[in-house]
């Protein structure tokens, strides 16, 4: 669950990302160390990425984390947002849990979520996103 929230006069786009749950067990441990990752993408490009903190052993994680991207107010219909769930591992890579994307070019959910963002400028817009299963390297696509 995360909230996005616009502000056109300053061109600010703030992601909150508040919690996850039931999210995928990736140790042995039967748990995950799950962070968020989030890219600012434009035609596919990535212009600029952040991330969470990593909230240990846990597949419901509490974030309550704000994001902010600079977005001019002309910039905005141009961009989307890659939010991938990765799961932080001491040795070896960091694997992806899951990704969902909102924009323009998202799908459903993530294309409404994000119209309601703009619809409604300064005011947060909170929502439910499930999380896609990807293959290696794909969410950088």
């Amino acid at each position: 669950m995360f909230s996005l929230c616009y502000l056109p006069t300053a061109g600010r786009l703030t992601i909150t990302m508040i919690k996850a749950r039931n999210l995928k067990a990736m140790d042995i441990t039967g748990a995950s160390d799950p962070y968020v990752k989030v890219s600012l993408m434009c035609e596919g490009r990535r212009l600029k990425k952040r991330k969470t903190s990593t909230k240990r052993n846990t597949l419901n994680p509490l974030y309550n984390e704000a994001i902010v991207f600079d977005v001019p107010p002309e910039n905005i219909n141009q961009i989307s947002l890659l939010i991938a769930v990765m799961d932080y591992d001491r040795v070896g890579h960091n694997e992806v849990i899951g990704v969902c994307r909102v924009g323009n070019e998202a799908e459903s959910l993530g294309r409404d979520h994000w119209n309601e963002m703009l619809t409604y400028p300064r005011k947060p817009i909170a929502h439910w996103h499930p999380l896609m299963e990807v293959w290696a390297n794909y969410y950088y696509y």
